[in-house]
């Protein structure tokens, strides 16, 4: 039965891949043939080194020494997308703040401010109908020490958010995913702390540390092209990971550091530890409390990664692979310590040592449009592993595209598809037909409340951003979701949304 119950699943999720990679091959098809004719302004945010004065990996250069938001933004280690901000000299709406700017930058003072408001409605499915409105603003301030006190290859990093709103799970019944990449966890406090750590750069950038406050996410299984999407699914690290005490992310830290070594230009491994908070924020409702009781577990992470550019236009990729290790114990899904439905036996549930994630994730420029990192047609995808017997969320896969807007002279525009596949473990859906046979409700698990036993779930996403102003753009977003919740209980869910996003 449960290999039927397997294969059911896998074709499910081959047809739908299949649907949907024939749509986008359909539809890009008409003009990506033209992308290599063209050219503008990068969609990239402008480092603060001059085009002049690039220094070749390894090498030493006795031009002035000028300042770069990270010691890694020369390989695409700086932060894109409308929840983190951009730095590294990145426009801004308001222009150089009447000379701040330039005289932070001189100074090695990086400050950004960004506002980030998403409004949500589902036109049909779901528990309820409804509607959300959920936004913030980020604050970050990076300081690169050599420029400001001399200090080589020392920066020191900190990010703080005010948000608001609620979660649109809460009443369409769809807490697997959620189309939202603000959703509420920020914490009724005026400044959320989000990360504090400094890094240090040895042997011209070979070798970099970190040590602070560091959510996992911004330095592993990270993606800078998947927070173009309003689904925070994939954004900016991938679930089921990031819902895990082991690997919390944004907006949450964690206490540990991280060793990244780059033995060539295009390819690197990390490794990080981390302490395990066993309390449901990290750091606290307001993320401030770092040093909380009860700390005495860590994660393990690794990561190796490589970043070719193929052909003349320098077709940049990005390919990685990690896994980490939490040493805590975690009760199992379903058993007791027999090995029998807790539920049933009313015994002790089975605690277990260790859990396990992996994943694998890449992104591939097809077709450059222009100079920049994200100018022309990217596709992106992965797949992510969690232990079942302790999470709720086995695995889940996802592919999807993303189009600068360059070939129709929109180079700030940008447009995209995406396609999840979502697995809940085998162990969940028998806790929860233990439930039902047993006429108790539905237990809770990491994602939220459950409203049926739990099998999969697809989620379909499309979006338009149009730029209005610099750094600032307004996103149209429509997202359908198979299957909410991963049961059948609700009918599927049409979602209409849309983000507006500046940096002031």
């Amino acid at each position: 039965m449960i290999g039927h119950c397997e294969c059911h699943r896998s074709r499910h999720f081959v047809k739908s891949v299949g649907r949907f990679v024939a749509f986008f091959i359909l539809v890009c098809g008409l003009h990506a043939g033209d992308g290599l004719a063209q050219s503008s302004s990068s969609n990239n945010p402008p480092s603060a080194t001059s085009k002049g004065e690039a220094v070749e990996y390894g090498a030493v250069s006795s031009k002035a020494y000028q300042p770069t938001a990270y010691p890694l933004d020369d390989v695409g280690g700086f932060t894109i997308g409308p929840v983190i901000p951009t730095l590294a000299g990145a426009p801004h709406l308001f222009g150089d703040w009447y000379g701040i700017q330039p005289w932070l930058l001189k100074h090695g003072v990086f400050l950004n401010l960004a506002l980030n408001e998403e409004y949500v409605g589902n036109i049909t499915g779901g528990k309820t109908r409804s509607n959300v409105l959920a936004g913030q603003v980020a604050g970050e301030l990076d300081i690169d020490w050599q420029r400001l006190a001399g200090v080589e290859g020392l920066w020191t990093h900190m990010l703080v958010i005010n948000g608001h709103g609620r979660s649109f799970s809460l009443n369409s019944g769809d807490s697997v995913t959620n189309p939202e990449q603000i959703y509420g966890a920020r914490g009724n406090v005026v400044a959320h702390l989000v990360e504090m750590y400094a890094d240090k750069s040895f042997f011209n950038k070979r070798v970099i540390v970190s040590v602070g406050d560091i959510p996992t996410g911004s330095f592993f299984s990270y993606d800078y092209t998947a927070c173009f999407f309003m689904n925070v699914s994939v954004c900016s690290n991938w679930a089921p990971g990031k819902y895990n005490p082991g690997g919390r992310d944004w907006p949450s830290g964690n206490v540990g550091g991280v060793l990244k070594i780059r033995p060539t230009q295009q390819t690197y491994i990390e490794g990080g530890i981390f302490l395990v908070s066993p309390h449901a924020y990290n750091g606290g409702i307001s993320g401030w409390a770092i040093a909380q009781d009860g700390m005495d577990k860590v994660t393990s992470q690794v990561e190796i990664g490589w970043m070719p550019e193929f052909g003349k236009h320098k077709l940049r990729g990005n390919y990685k692979i990690g896994y980490w290790y939490d040493n805590s114990r975690y009760p199992n899904l379903y058993e007791d310590i027999h090995g029998n439905s807790f539920q049933a036996t009313g015994q002790p549930r089975r605690y277990e040592a260790g859990m396990s994630v992996a994943w694998f994730m890449f992104n591939q420029m097809l077709v450059r449009n222009g100079e920049g990192l994200t100018n022309g047609l990217i596709i992106e995808g992965g797949a992510g592993y969690a232990q079942g017997n302790l999470v709720a969320m086995r695995d889940r896969e996802w592919v999807g595209f993303v189009e600068s807007g360059t070939p129709w002279h929109r180079p700030n525009d940008a447009m995209g598809i995406m396609f999840q596949h979502y697995d809940m473990s085998r162990t969940v859906s028998l806790q929860q037909e233990s439930s039902l046979a047993l006429g108790l409700p539905f237990m809770s698990n990491q994602w939220g409340p459950v409203y049926g036993i739990q099998n999969w779930e697809n989620a379909y996403e499309a979006f338009y951003s149009i730029n209005l102003a610099p750094a600032t753009n307004l996103m149209a977003d429509f997202q359908y979701m198979q299957h909410p919740g991963a049961t059948t209980t609700f009918k599927d869910i049409a979602i209409l949304g849309g983000q507006f996003t500046t940096n002031f």
